[in-house]
């Protein structure tokens, strides 16, 4: 028996819209794929590659889904150090607008014992690196908590009160907290 020769891909494309952020959509059927529903980005535009046999229903509702996936993926995707620098300056805005005092650098740094630092000298603030993609409240947490230490050294009082400006504080410390005892077990 000859074995047969499989059916070329096929490509739908449509334009983009809302839900795909206005990338274009290419949709690509695949004789080789069998089960599984795979996406990527590609020159731009989100493709999503799916079974040929695929029903014209399913891939319709698999569109938005795997759009979302990838969406989600690029949004979790790492923060360069200008982007941290910026964040941090946004942030001595918002919280802390009476300070009259800037870091001089944010950075991510490779740490393993604390989640932040801040050296008052050198007006310098590095954040862990294994915190790069974490949530943005968290993220704001830790740079608002490190601003704070380019005036206050200590967690007294004063540090406190700062701190609970930021309104995700509690929440931001039930996430570390989390991420500490899944790494530790």
């Amino acid at each position: 028996m000859r074995a047969q020769a499989s059916k070329p891909s096929s490509e739908i494309k449509i334009p983009g819209n809302e839900i795909s952020g206005g990338a274009e959509i290419r949709v690509i059927r695949s004789s080789r794929r069998k089960k599984s529903i795979g996406a990527y980005r590609e020159q731009g535009a989100i493709v999503i590659s799916v079974p040929a046999r695929l029903p014209n229903r399913r891939v319709s509702e698999v569109i938005p889904e795997m759009i979302e996936k990838i969406l989600t993926k690029e949004a979790r995707e790492k923060i360069s150090d200008s982007q941290l620098q910026q964040r941090a300056d946004y942030l001595l805005s918002r919280y802390l607008p009476e300070f009259n005092i800037r870091p001089a650098s944010v950075s991510w740094r490779a740490m393993k014992e604390r989640w932040g630092s801040c050296t008052t000298v050198d007006r310098t603030i590095r954040i862990s690196d294994r915190l790069n993609g974490a949530p943005e409240y968290v993220l704001d947490y830790l740079l608002v908590h490190e601003l704070i230490h380019l005036m206050i050294p200590d967690h007294g009082a004063q540090f406190e009160e700062l701190l609970a400006r930021y309104e995700a504080s509690e929440r931001a410390n039930a996430y570390l907290d989390g991420y500490e005892a899944g790494a530790s077990g």
